[in-house]
């Protein structure tokens, strides 16, 4: 069985989170005046929730992501140069670093976090030999 993956995120200022995963390059599906869907893949979406809207689907407290970290978001890529244009955009687009580059020779990973601080990386998984 397949199944389809929806991440909730609770955004500030839902136009301002929209255009900022614009310029990353992903494309919205479906949008109301408190929730847009953001396609990360035929089978991923995150849906930006105003902190209201988020806040009623929860069962406790809405953490601050600037605070505190409850999850941390891997977009997984092909390359090395993928994982470097799309953090650079993120920053471009106001994302704040975080962490350092990881190159292990198992993977290339960088981090940032968005504007409402929830922590993104992307990574590049090596493909082991033989």
């Amino acid at each position: 069985m397949s199944y389809t993956l929806f991440v909730n995120l609770p955004v500030k200022d839902l136009s301002r989170s929209k255009d900022f995963f614009t310029a990353l390059g992903l494309t919205h599906f479906g949008a109301t005046e408190d929730m847009a869907s953001v396609v990360i893949s035929e089978q991923t979406q995150v849906m930006l929730l105003t902190e209201p809207t988020f806040a009623g689907y929860s069962r406790t407290e809405v953490a601050d992501p600037t605070k505190t970290t409850q999850t941390i978001l891997v977009l997984g890529l092909d390359n090395p140069q993928q994982v470097d244009e799309l953090v650079d955009k993120a920053i471009a687009a106001g994302a704040e670093p975080v962490g350092e580059p990881v190159n292990d020779g198992y993977r290339y990973q960088r981090g940032f976090a968005d504007l409402d601080g929830h922590h993104w990386a992307a990574l590049c998984l090596a493909t082991p030999a033989g």
